[in-house]
């Protein structure tokens, strides 16, 4: 097969290029519908079906209009998924980094509500490594993150590196988190039934019953009577170590140091 060039099939972005329509392509276009309704409808069947199950045929159907009704207002199934991210990342409640509040408390707000929307929809995370996410939402997300984490004093080339080090903890929290929430469900079972019944199956295999006992003291220590509350306390403590680090960064820079000591006692 001839190679195409690297621009006769490169995907951009559905936020580029004029490709977003609130109304349709022009004249004739089906009544009753817009860009609106047709993203709510797909996070909509995104949270109901997931992302496998997705297909433009199924959306004409929730929508009660054909298939074609909805390509007036998007050209792609991929850029109704780039609508539909956006619009998930529109649903975190997020800080002001501009009030005068500290940033560590505006950093774990931000960390538990983006776990929190992987956890609430699972197809975010398949989708946030797929496009360029310049979507009005997530640079809102993106711009609040920046300014949150330039307020605890770290030097500018350690900003990337933090925002990395918090954010793809809670990508992998909450997406593990997602697709044991789902699995349970799959099976007909309660988070808690489910890990009972994961631990009992491990112990048949003598491997993970020998790391299961070895960590047993762990288990208990780590609390919690459900299998949220043992998430929700590995989840706090994970971050206030990724808080802790970032602290310990700050004070060993000449400008932190300064800082600490003009901190009353």
């Amino acid at each position: 097969m001839a190679n195409a060039g690297p621009n006769a099939s490169a995907r951009t972005s559905v936020w580029l290029e004029g490709k977003v329509r609130r109304s349709g392509r022009g004249g004739g276009q089906p009544s009753g519908l817009d860009r609106e309704r047709i993203t709510e409808a797909t996070v909509r069947l995104l949270d109901m079906d997931g992302l496998a199950k997705f297909s433009m045929r199924r959306l004409a159907t929730e929508l009660n209009v054909t298939a074609m009704s909805v390509y007036w207002y998007v050209d792609t199934k991929d850029d109704l998924l780039e609508l539909a991210l956006d619009a998930a990342f529109g649903g975190l409640d997020l800080p002001d980094p501009e009030a005068d509040e500290d940033w560590r408390e505006q950093l774990r707000t931000i960390a538990r509500e983006y776990r929190g929307l992987l956890v609430r929809h699972p197809w975010v995370s398949p989708l946030a490594g797929a496009f360029l996410n310049i979507g009005p939402n997530s640079l809102a997300l993106s711009r609040i993150v920046h300014r949150v984490i330039r307020k605890s004093g770290l030097p500018a080339h350690g900003i990337t590196g933090a925002i990395s080090a918090v954010f793809q903890f809670v990508y992998g929290f909450g997406t593990i988190e997602g697709h044991f929430i789902a699995r349970a469900g799959q099976a007909g079972m309660t988070q808690d039934a489910y890990f009972r019944h994961a631990m009992a199956s491990a112990t048949r295999s003598p491997d993970a019953a020998e790391i299961l006992k070895e960590n047993q003291e762990i288990m208990t220590a780590r609390g919690g009577d459900t299998v949220e509350e043992m998430r929700d306390r590995d989840f706090t403590f994970a971050l206030d170590l990724l808080v802790a680090g970032i602290e310990a960064k700050v004070s060993a820079t000449p400008q932190g140091r300064g800082e600490l000591r003009d901190q009353p006692q």
